[in-house]
């Protein structure tokens, strides 16, 4: 079987020198821009814990949507190659990041909860069953050593909450 191999490239630029550099832990700002050739510019800080800026994307919230748009992108797929028409899909994923004594940390795992909805009641069950092909074949969950699981809901179009 050949192997397909595909290049990513990103620019990160820290934008928080406020004159001084890093002169002292409280003097410059956390903001950054992730730029990536042909796309728009995204704008990120630490998280507000670690004194960055609350309406800016921080590192933590990205890794945590990646995982999750990872597993969406298979999980689409998957379905629609077995013949399960989803109309609607949607992840409120969570994660919890543990910060030791030293300053490092980790997060301690991720919790995707797709809710889908499909067009065929009787596709329920299958693609209920879906989350855990797709989680198998996710890029980026095979990439990291963050425990990840899903605690997904299928319901049929038409039905009620």
């Amino acid at each position: 079987m050949s192997k397909a191999a595909h290049g990513y490239a990103t620019r990160i630029i820290w934008d928080g020198n406020r004159g001084d550099g890093t002169a002292a832990y409280d003097a410059y700002g956390r903001e950054y821009r992730i730029l990536v050739d042909g796309k728009a510019e995204l704008a990120g800080s630490a998280d507000p814990a670690f004194r960055g800026d609350r309406d800016k994307h921080n590192p933590e919230e990205l890794f945590v949507a990646a995982i999750a748009a990872c597993h969406m992108l298979f999980y689409l797929s998957l379905c629609a190659r077995d013949g399960i028409s989803v109309i609607a899909y949607e992840d409120g994923a969570t994660a919890t990041l543990v910060v030791g004594a030293d300053g490092g940390g980790c997060l301690d795992g991720i919790v995707l909860h797709p809710a889908v909805t499909v067009a065929n009641g009787d596709d329920a069950p299958r693609a209920l069953a879906l989350h855990a092909r797709a989680h198998a074949l996710c890029f980026l969950a095979s990439s990291c050593a963050t425990p990840i699981r899903h605690d997904a809901t299928v319901r049929a179009a038409g039905a009620r909450s």
